[in-house]
């Protein structure tokens, strides 16, 4: 049965498809945690857990590590490897599920953008969490109302600073989710199918909540110390033990300074600005663990461990820095870089023994290094240090890894100051007489990706894309073009492209793709395209004459003085165990420090009745800033040992690179050949939806058809609330997501024939 090469693939496939419900049961235990805090039961054990737990090797901090912070270390852990573990590639059509339902969109105006069912959901059970634990706390206070010894208070003082620490509890909640969205290599949100474009706004939302809650817990202790006479007593002091309060009122006022240099009005005019305020947060949790101690910063520490190791893996990444090789300057004041990647090359042949009941003798392969490899709508961070050495920026990936093997793509509009300083700097290259152009270093992150590409299984597509919003289709279009020779994977087999833009010239963006417009009768696919001009009159240019009109397209080939290129994230294998250690590092120097630091007085068996005062005394002695201290230096030996083994991998790893790819192997512009006639340009408006899939949905009747949206704030509600509008008559709709300063849409709708899911 084996001998069959078919039947060796059937079974090895089912060997490895992941099988990881473990990390949902985590996310889970984790809920549940947060969910009995608040309760009396769980204070009740937990107290009598750290009392066993004190005088063993571990101590209290190291059962507080494992049930507060290590869940969502193992979380990201188990997902890396079942991420690992899925095939990229679509196979195969899956039965809907009733789940599917809750991806809906739900909700769509400017201020919070596109929202689904499922998000509604998430932040409606998180507003109710919040309302527990602040119930649960505050009944639980009031009937235990207790005097503060430094504090005069009259009954309702008392009460009203008990509501005020309490608000504290929920600021604390947002924090330990408030740096998981912004996580990019250790991204866990891949495991909802949920890119870094689209969960920044989880980031802006927690990080909003968060002050709230802290303002008001600060503000109102501050009112009742005020109205009681002490404010000037308590505001300035640094406690021994306990609560630090100057430490919480540093920590509140430079996360105010964050969330204010962070608004938009601020952010998209002076974005240095807060680009350097917002790293503050170094500063605000510093003294948050300060001001709360060590067992409330156990419960915020998962996000913040991944975070930081995040970011030091991300520094090593964009090390050393790459060069441009091409850049083509478009009409519509667009730059299309062209950046050298990894391409991978054969290692020397191994010997490998397949099954030796069946074959006899081993058999000899050459098993290819796989170079730089992405899924379409992956994005990178692009810093360019000759314009800010400090300023990344955002950018969809143009080309697919599955056709170019040696460069990579991406189009930049113009048009903030950034950018503006980029088209500046080409066009001065082009301008010069120089024989050879200077070499422009750049510093990339990435790519980041979905995880899979499930979001193309369909039986058919409709991308809308509005100007620059047609990058991230581009990849699309040319991953589904190169996997048409390939059986194994499902793509869709019809594509309907509507790009809504301001001026014909736009429409040389479309110029990587020209020669899958081309009329190729025996190709199993079929692209049409539907380009809207804005804001011109009818005019008789055809999409041909535009795309071939070379001297609107200007290139300019760059020198290269270095050696590198792009090589991309390391392997989430690589990054499970990268965390794994970590942890493991952070655990030992935790429970050595503390046993150097802060000895535990021992008991003799006849003070076993004094044993509890003898702690206390023991724990009065040493400040509680020294447990803070101890778990700061703990987390700096543990990411610096890491970030040195990753920084030798990643050297070793630079030094089998093959060099990058030749200037002489730079893009072409593509001159089109004969075109289809239904491709079409219309003048003067914009797309009618109702007519569009009108005429979809007789081409189509009955298959699924993928609709995908991209385009710039102004369509967001415009188009988005009539595609989706429309698509509600026609059937569910099963896919979402969000990119910042643009709306992209994942849908599916169902033809009239058949409305009832598979």
């Amino acid at each position: 049965m084996f001998g069959k090469r078919g039947h060796l693939d059937i079974a090895l496939e089912g060997i490895f498809r992941p099988s990881f419900p473990n990390h949902k049961e985590v996310a889970t235990g984790y809920a549940a945690l947060w969910i009995l805090k608040p309760t009396n039961l769980w204070t009740k054990i937990w107290h009598e857990a750290e009392d066993r737990a004190r005088p063993t090797l571990f101590g209290y901090y190291g059962l507080n590590f494992a049930v507060s912070t290590f869940p969502v270390i193992a979380l990201a852990i188990i997902g890396f490897i079942y991420l690992h573990l899925l095939p990229r590639k679509p196979r195969i059509r899956q039965a809907r599920s009733s789940a599917t339902a809750l991806s809906n969109p739900l909700v769509v105006n400017s201020i919070v953008g596109i929202l689904s069912s499922f998000e509604i959901l998430l932040v409606f059970l998180f507003v109710i969490f919040l309302v527990w634990t602040y119930y649960a706390r505050i009944s639980n206070d009031f009937k235990k109302l207790m005097p503060v010894k430094s504090l005069k208070l009259n009954t309702w003082q008392l009460k009203y600073l008990r509501v005020a620490t309490r608000f504290g509890l929920l600021a604390e909640a947002c924090l330990a989710l408030l740096l998981l969205p912004i996580l990019r290599g250790l991204s866990l949100f891949r495991l909802l199918g949920i890119q870094f474009e689209a969960s920044v706004r989880y980031h802006i939302w927690l990080g909003t909540a968060m002050i709230f809650f802290a303002t008001i817990h600060g503000g109102s202790t501050l009112f009742v110390w005020g109205v009681s006479q002490h404010i000037q007593d308590e505001m300035w002091r640094w406690q021994k033990t306990g609560r630090i309060y100057l430490a919480g009122e540093i920590a509140l006022v430079t996360g105010l300074v964050m969330w204010i240099t962070s608004l938009p009005q601020i952010r998209r005019k002076k974005f240095e600005f807060f680009y350097y305020t917002h790293h503050l947060y170094i500063i605000f949790l510093i003294f948050f663990l300060f001001h709360a101690g060590d067992r409330h910063f156990y419960m915020v520490f998962g996000g913040i461990f991944l975070f930081g190791l995040d970011k030091l893996l991300r520094f090593i990444q964009s090390r050393p820095e790459a060069c441009i090789l091409s850049a083509r300057v478009f009409p519509s004041k667009a730059i299309e870089l062209i950046l050298p990647k990894h391409a991978g090359k054969a290692s020397s042949p191994c010997k490998v023994t397949f099954m030796r009941n069946i074959y006899t003798t081993p058999k000899f392969f050459v098993i290819p290094i796989a170079g730089l490899k992405f899924t379409p709508t992956s994005v990178i961070f692009m810093k360019i240090p000759s314009i800010s050495k400090f300023q990344w920026h955002s950018f969809s990936i143009t080309s697919s890894s599955s056709v170019d093997d040696q460069t990579m793509s991406l189009v930049v509009k113009c048009e903030g100051e950034w950018t503006s300083s980029l088209y500046q700097m080409i066009h001065a290259e082009l301008d010069s007489d120089a024989d050879q152009m200077r070499c422009i270093p750049v510093a990339i992150e990435g790519p980041y990706g979905p995880a899979t590409m499930d979001f193309l299984r369909y039986d058919s597509l409709l991308l809308v894309a509005g100007g620059i919003g047609i990058t991230p289709f581009l990849s699309i279009l040319q991953e589904i073009a190169s996997a048409q020779s390939n059986r194994k994977y499902r793509f869709p087999s019809k594509v309907q492209l509507i790009y809504v833009i301001k001026s014909s010239q736009e429409i040389c963006l479309l110029n990587s793709i020209s020669p899958l417009l081309s009329n190729q009768p025996s190709k199993k696919w079929h692209l049409t395209l539907k380009v809207f001009v804005t804001q011109e009159e009818q005019s008789s240019v055809t999409v041909r004459e535009v795309l071939n009109d070379l001297s609107l397209v200007r290139a300019v080939r760059f020198g290269t003085q270095s050696n590198y290129a792009v090589n991309g994230l390391e392997s989430l294998i690589w990054m499970a165990a990268l965390v794994g250690i970590t942890s493991i590092l952070f655990v030992i120097f935790l429970i050595s420090l503390n046993h150097i630091f802060v000895p535990v007085e021992k008991k003799l068996p006849s003070e076993k009745l004094a044993a509890p005062s003898e702690k206390v005394v023991s724990k009065e002695k040493t400040p509680s800033w020294v447990a803070d201290l101890i778990i700061l230096s703990s987390f700096i030996i543990a990411i610096t040992g890491s970030t040195l083994m990753a920084i030798l991998l990643r050297w070793r790893r630079l030094k089998k690179q093959t060099p990058p790819v030749s200037l002489n192997q730079g893009k072409a512009v593509q001159v089109l050949g004969p075109i289809e006639e239904e491709h079409e340009i219309n003048f003067g408006g914009r797309p009618n939806f109702e007519e569009i899939f009108s005429e979809l949905e007789k081409e189509t009747a009955g298959s699924d058809i993928g609709v995908l949206v991209c385009g710039p704030e102004s369509m967001k509600e415009s188009d988005s609330r009539a595609i989706l509008d429309f698509i509600s008559s026609y059937g569910p709709i099963v896919n979402l997501s969000i990119q910042r300063g643009s709306s992209y849409i994942h849908q599916t709708m169902r033809g009239k024939m058949q409305l009832s899911p598979q």
